[in-house]
């Protein structure tokens, strides 16, 4: 029996991967600390995992095989900046040992692009250097090496995904395109940076569904979760307008991009694409189409 404990399960990438696991055939156990999402099959468990304590009694009581792992600090105000990142690099170690300690076997845990040294444009594994220039990213970066070095000692098998830039249902509303989306449903002016930096974007179900099959295969490791396909926030922000008959109604240049703006950023793709053998579902133009349909009939989430 593949028993997979989820945790960070109602937010807004572990919502999308309740689903795509279980149709992988694992029994799917998640950590809630909201009120869960529908999700058909899936057990829910309460716990506040930055207390050692509990993540004990929760990883004896589900006796996970695998586990994913995406809980973090995420308010979108400050997350780059909070000591809280450094709460969360100490309660992904205590998570990964207890789990190590009930008998699990295989992990992925989730870091970020922001871990790269992201001058350097593409980003690959295991060429690019790692260059965390945030209290989040350098968190990020180091439960990633702890996490590599004690899954080797611990004989577990364990995978670290880098997900780059995303979007879709339940995205905070006050990112990127979500913020674009809302402004326009309001009749106002979208007001956007000039618009040249070039990112990666990936849908949050293919993110979701590529962690899942990450989780499923045997491939351990840095792996980016990107759709390796370079757009920029222009062209992003212009298809969006367009989608909505408002194109027209962007402003481009209205803010000032932050100097640390990197122009360049989109992930290599090759280990994703070859060894897990993942490929993204949505194309950009019907991803966007479908997150635009989500906010239009969901007006509860514009003031979340």
């Amino acid at each position: 029996m593949m028993r997979v404990l989820v945790t960070g399960a109602t937010g807004f990438i572990g919502r999308h991967a309740l689903e795509p696991l279980a149709r992988r055939g694992f029994e799917v156990h998640a950590v809630r600390h909201s009120a869960p999402p529908a999700a058909e099959g899936v057990r829910w468990h309460r716990a506040d995992l930055l207390d050692r304590c509990a993540l004990g009694s929760l990883m004896r009581a589900v006796r996970p095989s695998h586990l994913l792992h995406l809980a973090w600090y995420a308010v979108p105000r400050d997350y780059r900046t909070s000591p809280e990142n450094l709460r969360w690099r100490r309660a992904g170690m205590e998570l990964l040992e207890e789990f190590a300690c009930a008998g699990g076997r295989r992990a992925v845990l989730a870091g970020t692009c922001f871990e790269y040294d992201l001058g350097r444009g593409l980003c690959a594994e295991d060429a690019t250097p790692l260059a965390p220039a945030t209290v989040y990213a350098a968190c990020k970066n180091a439960l990633s090496e702890a996490a590599l070095q004690f899954a080797r000692r611990a004989g577990l098998s364990l995978a670290w995904a880098r997900i780059f830039y995303l979007y879709g249902p339940h995205e905070p509303p006050t990112r990127l395109v979500p913020s674009v989306i809302l402004s326009l449903m309001r009749g106002e002016r979208a007001r956007c940076t000039h618009g040249l930096q070039v990112r990666d974007f990936l849908h949050v179900e293919d993110v979701a569904s590529a962690l899942a099959a990450l989780l499923a295969s045997p491939v351990e490791g840095a792996v980016n979760i990107g759709s390796g396909e370079p757009v920029t926030i222009r062209d992003m922000v212009g298809r969006i307008a367009d989608q909505m008959g408002a194109g027209d109604r962007v402003d481009f240049g209205a803010i000032e991009p932050a100097a640390t703006d990197a122009p360049v950023v989109f992930a290599a793709t090759a280990r994703l694409r070859d060894e897990v053998g993942f490929r993204p579902r949505w194309p950009l133009a019907d991803g966007l189409a479908s997150t635009i349909r989500w906010w239009q009939q969901h007006p509860e989430a514009r003031d979340a």
